[in-house]
């Protein structure tokens, strides 16, 4: 390495001098004190386990649907400490982690899978706005970024193609200039502008107004309460705690990533450990040599791709790029710090906007992704339908995770609905091999998209079959 790129290389390590090792939505002083746990026998109509956004759009919308049903939520650990806690901050409209993955797997469905998740979307807000949940709630958009001249015509293409399909509301395809007169990087080559379909939060603020919004409705909220167990127990189910046990009527699931309490359902998704970098807030000065006037959020189009957006008090969320997948499928927490992921992202955040040399980052994180092979949400039931399920979100849970408690409800009350008539509701993923086939095939892919992003696009033999079974990788 020159010494001048050494040089460099330096001073973007420099900056992570201050990060500390916890993520940012969670390190505030606003945090609300946990519920106390569980330590005796509890009885209700519905029992819902995980305290992130899942199992509290469950909770929430099951006491709205019907205000007499007994509803209580155990959490493991403190509500929104897990992904609920560490995430972007994306929420959006897509159920299927992106048009191209919904159209590639359920075209004769997309419109109506488009018209849900807009609805769902719809339904957020209106719930932000209902139960005054005080999150940095803004609908701002989010725009696609082409980093690359292929990616840049594959995203002309690509806009194109749905407008001819009719699936177009609201998206713009901007080139060159207009790109970086929304925000200036001097890696922008075009962009796709999605104007309504994406909103922007601070995501641990949404899982804590969604737990006080629970209590206020009335749902029973234990925290530091693990599910050990699910048994049936007479005409209903029955959770052992470690202090205490829950009987129900009906249960539902949410606990995504953690071993389910259905055995059978956890060969479907392994975790993938996702980083992120917060910025010290920007100046004004800094601020306006980059623009982001209108504050979308941003992500590149690159298979290892980059996912940005400002917050509140205008520093710069950037994560994505590295998906760990740690041997065995465990979720550990040593895994939730990784100083080698930290120095790269420095080093494409920094390539990324130049004109922000000597920012610092005050923060440095990672979390697990309940990944699944289709890329978006299975469902299902168990015991006879008292048991729903909803799982591997795969890193667009912030909003679909609301759509998802519709469907585990729809699932317990037994009625046919248009969510439950979905092929994608009532179909699931291949599940994935046991070791070391699973560790050798994620490995394999990673080797296969880095590659690809590096030779212009071009998907080598190992990635089109994945694409002709149904398990296209592409991001």
């Amino acid at each position: 390495m020159a010494p001048s790129a050494m040089n460099q290389r330096n001073t973007w390590i420099r900056s992570l001098s201050d990060a500390q090792p916890v993520p940012y939505w969670l390190d505030d002083p606003g945090r609300p004190r946990p519920e106390p746990a569980l330590t005796t026998s509890e009885t209700c109509d519905l029992l819902v386990v995980g305290g992130g956004y899942s199992g509290l759009w469950t909770a929430l919308i099951a006491k709205e649907r019907d205000p007499r049903r007994d509803v209580v939520l155990v959490e493991g650990r403190e509500v929104g400490w897990a992904a609920s806690g560490r995430n972007g901050g994306f929420c959006a409209a897509s159920l299927t982690h992106g048009l191209p993955n919904g159209l590639a797997r359920w075209p004769d469905e997309i419109h109506k899978l488009q018209e849900l998740g807009a609805r769902n979307l719809d339904a957020i807000e209106a719930a932000v706005a209902r139960h005054s949940l005080d999150c940095d709630f803004e609908r701002t958009g989010e725009i696609d970024v082409a980093t690359e001249p292929y990616q840049a015509t594959e995203l002309r293409a690509w806009h194109e193609e749905t407008v001819r399909r009719g699936l177009a509301d609201d998206v713009e395809f901007l080139d060159t200039e207009a790109v970086r007169e929304q925000v200036d990087s001097p890696t922008f080559q075009a962009g796709l502008w999605d104007r309504r379909g994406v909103a922007m939060l601070h995501p641990a603020k949404l899982a804590w107004g969604l737990k006080r919004a629970c209590a206020e409705l009335g749902v029973r909220v234990y925290e530091h309460t693990p599910a050990l167990t699910l048994k049936p127990y007479g005409p209903g189910m029955a959770v052992r705690t470690p202090y205490g046990r829950v009987r129900a009527r009906q249960v539902a699931l949410g606990t995504n990533i953690f071993p389910n309490l259905v055995r059978r359902v956890r060969s479907y998704t392994v975790p993938v450990y996702d980083y992120a970098l917060m910025t010290e807030p920007l100046s004004d000065a800094r601020l306006a040599s980059i623009g982001w006037h209108n504050r979308q959020g941003l992500g590149d189009s690159a298979n290892q791709f980059h996912y940005f957006r400002l917050s509140a008090d205008n520093r710069i969320l950037w994560g994505g790029y590295d998906a760990i997948y740690p041997y065995g499928g465990r979720v550990r927490a040593e895994y939730d710090d990784r100083p080698e992921t930290y120095a790269k992202l420095a080093a494409h955040f920094f390539t990324c906007f130049p004109q922000l040399e000597g920012v610092r980052f005050t923060h440095a994180w990672g979390g697990a992704i309940d990944t699944c092979s289709r890329f978006s949400a299975f469902f299902g039931t168990a015991h006879q339908q008292k048991v729903a399920y909803a799982a591997g979100y795969t890193g667009l849970g912030v909003g679909a995770t609301r759509f998802g408690a519709e469907v585990m409800l729809d699932l317990l009350s037994g009625e046919r609905t248009e969510r439950t008539e979905l092929a994608m509701v009532r179909k699931k993923p291949l599940p994935f091999p046991p070791e070391p086939f699973a560790w050798t095939g994620i490995a394999l892919t990673k080797w296969s998209l880095a590659r690809a992003d590096a030779q212009g696009g071009r998907r080598n033999l190992w990635l089109r079959t994945m694409d002709r079974l149904g398990l296209g990788f592409d991001s």
